[in-house]
């Protein structure tokens, strides 16, 4: 196992209707995903074969159609369920989900909220 292997992807905005505010849900508001897999990329390397890692496009669909997707109150609860997605490839053993609500009904300046979940394999089987 490489621990030090990763893929990242960063800065994936998506719409959505999360929160607990009905106005939240009715106009809805960008979502920022932030995700960080941790995984042996030495099979990857070594076969130069998209189908021996993880296909970061197809991956951020997926994400994306979960940000889409049902509305729930929490962005912890959309950071779960996007670490649901990730950890369904059984090449993934860890994963950090990252969720900035950056247009949050906070009535003060500020520049973003985030929740941060991080997630692995042993959580997933559980």
């Amino acid at each position: 196992m490489h621990s030090g292997d990763e893929i990242r992807l960063t800065g994936l905005t998506v719409f959505g209707r999360h929160g607990v505010f009905e106005h939240e849900r009715e106009n809805g508001q960008e979502f920022v995903i932030d995700l960080r897999l941790h995984l042996d990329l030495a099979g990857a390397a070594a076969s130069d074969e998209v189908t021996d890692t993880v296909h970061y496009g197809e991956l951020a669909q997926q994400v994306a159609d979960v940000v889409a997707g049902e509305p729930v109150d929490l962005i912890e609860t959309l950071a779960q369920r996007i670490a649901d997605v990730v950890l369904a490839d059984a090449r993934v053993n860890v994963v950090d989900v990252t969720v900035h609500k950056p247009h949050a009904p906070i009535p003060l300046t500020f520049s973003d909220v985030s929740v941060t979940v991080s997630r692995s394999r042993k959580d997933a089987s559980q």
